[in-house]
């Protein structure tokens, strides 16, 4: 779909119902899938003779670096009444929940990344991962998993995680039965793009591990994110990164400060590219009420 449709359509659309299909939170641009679902409610997907041999076995998404969609990618928006934030980064993501699937019905029609859903892709639709992600979604039923492509908003639907392609649930076989309890676990690409959040799984946590002194990349530019206040108690330290890593945040140490004799630890995100990228980090912590603010990397 090229053009965009109204505010007014876009309302009408809500009186439907829907899922993953709703008006545009106020104050975005209308990236969110117009029209009604669930998938397997009201969308039956192709019939017999437009289904692809192979449908099944359909290849996974090829995990690649690439940039931040231009649409779909706001702050935060709200649906329903209820605010969603979109991660800054997928790294680390996994969770466990409903999948549920949309075929025939919105099959060309515009995602909320602008791009045309093409039912016969491994894509996926996902309320707070940032567009695109990459994530393998695995049936905790059969076994059978797949790697998809999240380009796409939704589902809107107590107890749904990820609203998968008609292709990526015939991987899945959920065709059928229309959802499934699934995990859904982020991949992360070897070489980000360079305007990107870097991603990176530290190694396992130990409390001598993370407390480590801030690494420098001889840049100015370069800045953290310290998160909370510096404590002298080194559990609470480890507590506070680990809710950052389940958070969704990367590259998350704990840094030894001295005052005097005083030794404390300071939770900190980064060395993070600019002090821009710091920023955002820091803005979409304060929305989560966790006190954090930008320093310099210093050598």
């Amino acid at each position: 779909m090229t053009k965009q449709f109204t505010r007014a359509l876009l309302c009408s659309a809500l009186l439907l119902g829907g899922c993953a299909h709703s008006p545009a939170p106020q104050g975005q641009d209308d990236f969110l899938r117009e029209g009604p679902a669930p998938a397997h409610e009201k969308d039956r997907g192709p019939a017999a003779h437009e289904v692809p041999d192979g449908i099944a076995t359909v290849p996974d998404a090829q995990v690649r670096p690439e940039a931040k969609s231009r649409y779909g990618n706001p702050d935060s928006y709200e649906v329903f009444g209820k605010r969603y934030y979109v991660l800054p980064t997928a790294a680390g993501y996994r969770e466990r929940g409903g999948a549920s699937w949309y075929g025939k019905k919105f099959h060309g029609r515009r995602t909320s990344s602008g791009e045309p859903y093409d039912m016969y892709a491994m894509t996926a639709a996902h309320k707070t991962l940032p567009l695109p992600s990459f994530v393998r979604v695995t049936h905790l039923g059969n076994g059978r998993s797949a790697v998809v492509r999240v380009n796409d908003r939704g589902p809107f639907h107590e107890g749904r995680i990820i609203d998968l392609s008609y292709a990526a649930a015939a991987r899945l076989d959920i065709i059928s039965d229309g959802h499934a309890e699934v995990e859904v676990e982020a991949l992360t690409t070897p070489a980000p793009l360079p305007d990107e959040v870097a991603v990176e799984q530290p190694s396992p946590a130990t409390t001598e591990a993370a407390m480590t002194r801030a690494p420098s990349r001889g840049s100015t530019d370069n800045a953290f994110v310290a998160v909370g206040a510096a404590t002298e108690d080194p559990v609470h330290a480890v507590e506070l990164r680990e809710r950052l890593l389940a958070m969704g945040l990367d590259k998350v140490t704990i840094h030894l400060v001295t005052d005097g004799e005083r030794a404390r630890h300071e939770v900190r995100v980064g060395p993070l590219e600019s002090r821009r990228e710091a920023e955002d980090i820091r803005l979409w912590l304060a929305e989560r009420a966790l006190m954090a603010r930008t320093i310099p990397a210093t050598p």
